[in-house]
């Protein structure tokens, strides 16, 4: 049994489009609480986060959007990571757009270094949300905060203080990627991430992409944080999302990393992001992504009926 927190982060500012803020309703109605018990977990959900107050931030970048309204949820999140961190639950962060990593990360990678222990993150997503103010064409920072929580140059002050610790590129991995814009690309290169498009999810399989990571995790007895975006899953299952790319991880590709990471026992927080329900089909996506984040925590196929038996 694991002891679960459920916090729900309403945050839209990040993305292009208006939506996201209702993502943690939509985890809630679908159930997303009832069937972590079901499992025989301990879940408790916190309700909602609120961002904190601030104001107008220097930068020479004009065109980030919502950069107030982003740092106060960075800000936020960043507290309520870097506590729960040190908790005894599994924090699930229910956002919300991906920019709320901006906070969670952070939160986590600091926790991490005041433990002495090294921080991981696997990032799925059809994005590597690896680009700079400097380097990004639109100006919506939840293409962003990878970079940040690496530490790259030319931020603003989001966190109202230096990051307490940064993320070593070399213990990030991403899946799934296949809309990485060219300045991106170039950042990711130089960095050192561990980065897999899905030409190399085609070729190689999930297996063969993940298990290195996950044995790299284990063996220096690290701390994995998963960031899950819709995007990552084929928009054809998965239309819920304002940042649709054709082409990402099938049904099964998706159970079966989260499958692999139940069985590693080796996570130890999870965001579920860029839930967008005003763009989906009857609760359709927001089923799916709870049905994985069950597989992520012990559900396997035989534990329920099967008609066609």
């Amino acid at each position: 049994m694991t002891k679960i927190h459920l916090l729900g982060v309403p945050m839209e500012e990040g993305a292009g489009r208006r939506g996201c803020i209702m993502g943690p309703a939509a985890y809630r109605t679908a159930g997303l609480a009832d069937e972590l018990a079901l499992l025989g977990h301990e879940v408790i959900d916190l309700g909602d986060a609120d961002p904190d107050r601030v104001d107008a931030i220097a930068t020479e970048h004009e065109h980030l959007k919502f950069l107030p309204e982003v740092a106060g949820w960075t800000r936020s999140l960043h507290r309520h990571a870097y506590d729960m961190a040190q908790g005894d639950a599994l924090p699930i962060y229910m956002g919300g757009d991906h920019a709320l990593a901006l906070g969670t990360v952070t939160g986590h990678v600091a926790a991490a270094a005041q433990m002495g222990r090294p921080q991981y993150v696997l990032w799925l997503d059809a994005h590597s949300d690896f680009n700079t103010p400097a380097s990004s064409p639109s100006g919506n920072i939840h293409g962003m905060p990878m970079a940040y929580a690496c530490g790259l140059d030319g931020f603003p002050n989001l966190l109202g203080k230096p990051l307490p610790a940064k993320l070593d590129p070399s213990k990030l991995c991403m899946l799934g990627l296949r809309s990485v814009d060219r300045g991106e690309r170039e950042l990711l290169q130089s960095s050192g991430v561990q980065a897999h498009d899905m030409r190399a999810m085609d070729e190689h399989g999930v297996v063969r992409l993940l298990s290195p990571f996950l044995d790299e995790v284990a063996q220096a007895g690290g701390l994995l944080h998963v960031s899950l975006d819709v995007d990552f899953i084929e928009p054809d299952i998965a239309p819920a999302v304002g940042t649709t790319v054709p082409g990402g991880a099938t049904f099964r590709e998706a159970h079966l990393i989260m499958e692999m990471l139940h069985d590693s026992g080796l996570v130890t927080s999870l965001d579920l992001v860029e839930l967008n329900p005003f763009l989906d089909e009857r609760g359709r996506t927001a089923r799916l992504m709870v049905d994985l984040t069950a597989s992520l925590f012990g559900r396997r196929v035989l534990d329920r009926f099967t008609t066609s038996y």
